[in-house]
């Protein structure tokens, strides 16, 4: 047989042998765990990124553990560098991935670096008070903050994270001076907030009701541009201050160039996950609400809201680069 002849005849059979290597290089592999890295223990990211572990670990079969990082760059510049196979992933928030850019150099660009793989869930934060302040309402507590300029502070858990943007739109737009305090877990923060070493936190409702409950916190409203169905009876914060809102995303991200067989299986299951009724009821018993979306969907967010908040922060001059 010639050369030729033996090389057409061959290459049906290595089509087919390549095509089914290729095939098998973009799946999960059962007998590796799936990591999902985020950051400080006890905040939002913290709790989403552990029921889908658990979820996961059940629906996949296989392990799958979260990694906490304290820092808000870390678990990033992590799943930057991962090998783009699946077994690496960032839940992390809208606010720290793509927003922090503006304020500190990252080692990652928040785009190019990170595939999307699904929004998972969504919250508009409560301004929660010390219970003790002689105020009940978001016009009483602005009053007080414009009768005492820079004598009360906020929790800030993140440079750029929820808590700190939300609080200086708040600033910006009702016209008062309240300072940061930064916090390297929610836990603390509640802790100075009941004892009134900080006046005011932006946070998800879950963690702030039980202290509502018992007196040593006040809720006064909600970020969202409407009322919200996770915090019923609460006002909006754009009742008092028209034009407010903020809520925050937890968002799921796989390193770039991760094929997308894997991305959509990863995709389908987080979203079979996010609409089973016991994972439902523990997000919104804890003030989350899942939202979960296609790839393409949360890659469209992000656009748009790198676009929003560099607006945001320009127009109220927090402190961006």
């Amino acid at each position: 047989m010639s050369v030729t002849r033996f090389w057409t005849a061959i290459a049906p059979v290595l089509a087919v042998v390549l095509g089914v290597g290729s095939a098998s290089g973009q799946q999960l592999q059962a007998n590796k765990p799936i990591r999902i890295v985020t950051s400080g223990v006890g905040g939002g990211t913290d709790f989403v990124a552990r029921q889908l572990a658990a979820g996961l670990t059940t629906n996949l079969g296989q392990q799958v553990l979260v990694e906490n990082r304290g820092s808000s760059v870390v678990p990033g510049e992590i799943v930057s560098k991962a090998s783009p196979d699946g077994h690496t992933l960032l839940i992390t928030s809208g606010g720290i991935l793509w927003v922090l850019p503006f304020f500190q150099q990252v080692p990652y660009d928040a785009v190019k670096d990170f595939a999307p793989v699904a929004l998972t869930a969504t919250f508009p934060a409560v301004l929660a008070i010390n219970g003790a302040l002689p105020v009940n309402s978001t016009k009483e507590f602005i009053a007080l903050a414009k009768a005492k300029p820079a004598s009360m502070n906020y929790v800030m858990t993140a440079e750029g994270g929820s808590a700190h943007l939300a609080s200086e739109l708040f600033n910006h737009m009702a016209g008062v001076k309240i300072m940061a305090v930064g916090y390297k877990n929610t836990a603390t923060a509640i802790s100075d907030l009941i004892s009134g070493q900080i006046q005011m936190f932006f946070s998800a409702a879950g963690p702030m009701m039980p202290h509502v409950k018992t007196g040593r916190l006040k809720v006064l409203a909600v970020t969202s541009a409407k009322p919200s169905s996770l915090v019923p009876d609460v006002p909006t914060v754009a009742s008092v201050v028209p034009g407010y809102e903020m809520e925050a995303v937890y968002c799921l991200f796989a390193p770039a160039n991760t094929p997308a067989a894997i991305i959509n299986k990863l995709n389908q299951e987080v979203v079979k996950l996010l609409n089973q009724p016991d994972a439902k009821s523990k997000f919104l018993a804890a003030g989350i609400e899942p939202a979960p979306s296609t790839p393409a969907e949360l890659g469209a967010l992000r656009k748009a809201d790198i676009a929003r908040m560099a607006k945001l922060i320009k127009d109220a001059g927090i402190g961006a680069k």
